[in-house]
């Protein structure tokens, strides 16, 4: 496993994703994956499987302070009253004291991000989530959320793969002590019938997802949450650290990244910075 350090908390770089899993299907992945060795689990209210997620952690045997569980929330609960109540609800949910880390799904320009962030860092004192952080925010929410944040942000979560180019995001991250945590790390399989990541691929016995799942955590500040509802999809995605792409391959990787590579964008999301 690879573990990026934040301020001397190691959270593993490579997360399971459950988002489109329902309860059961949750429950029995998160303990699967639990068997194939990860140790960061992804959730978020939107999901609607927060509970099924709990109940996989608790099959799984593993101890609390044996894994990393992130839970997001939803931007029509951004309100002061609101965010802290939907937060002891996700703890109810998945049946834990605390989360370790929380995000903010989406931004959300209908409520001021100030109230936001100052509700964010109460449920962070309150001793709900160890760590907090944002989702989807571009450069400039980014700068914003930071400036207004007591208690300082850990990630932001992204959608990021090969044909989607974030480096003005990651610019931004890196600069202000943050990671990035790519979701849709595969691009909803298109990786796998990409000519360039198979002809990598065939250089090192490897499939283009686990290419690209290792293109992704050879960049500084990033770590990638890939979904599965199979067990052995998960256990391939999951083994991807005995071998390292070159510089060359790397390279090759970027420069599949278009203007018209993002995939998720729906009729709420923000202003996106400009994408090469």
């Amino acid at each position: 496993m690879i573990y990026r350090n934040w301020q001397g908390i190691e959270i593993p770089a490579l997360g399971f994703g459950t988002y489109e899993l329902n309860n059961d299907e949750a429950a029995e992945m998160i303990a699967e994956a639990a068997k194939i060795g990860y140790r960061h689990f992804d959730t978020a209210q939107m999901y609607h499987n927060e509970e099924g997620v709990g109940r996989g952690l608790k099959a799984s045997g593993l101890a609390r302070d044996d894994y990393f569980v992130t839970t997001k929330i939803w931007y029509d609960k951004f309100q002061s009253g609101d965010l802290q109540t939907s937060v002891v609800e996700s703890a109810r949910k998945l049946d834990l004291d605390h989360v370790d880390l929380l995000l903010l799904h989406w931004p959300n320009d209908d409520v001021p991000l100030e109230e936001t962030m100052a509700a964010l860092n109460e449920v962070k004192n309150l001793g709900m989530t160890r760590l907090i952080g944002i989702s989807n925010f571009p450069t400039a929410l980014i700068d914003q959320a930071v400036s207004l944040t007591d208690a300082p942000l850990t990630v932001n979560q992204v959608e990021y793969h090969p044909y989607l180019d974030q480096s003005k995001v990651l610019e931004s991250v890196r600069a202000h002590d943050m990671l990035l945590t790519a979701y849709c790390p595969i691009a909803r399989g298109n990786v796998m019938k990409d000519a360039t990541l198979k002809a990598i691929g065939e250089k090192y016995g490897k499939s283009p997802v686990q290419v690209t799942l290792r293109w992704l955590l050879q960049q500084d500040s990033v770590m990638a949450i890939p979904k599965s509802g199979s067990p052995k999809n998960a256990a391939a995605n999951f083994d991807i650290f005995d071998f390292e792409l070159s510089e060359n391959d790397m390279d090759a990787i970027h420069d599949l990244a278009n203007p018209n590579g993002r995939l998720i964008d729906p009729s709420f999301a923000p202003k996106w910075d400009k994408a090469a």
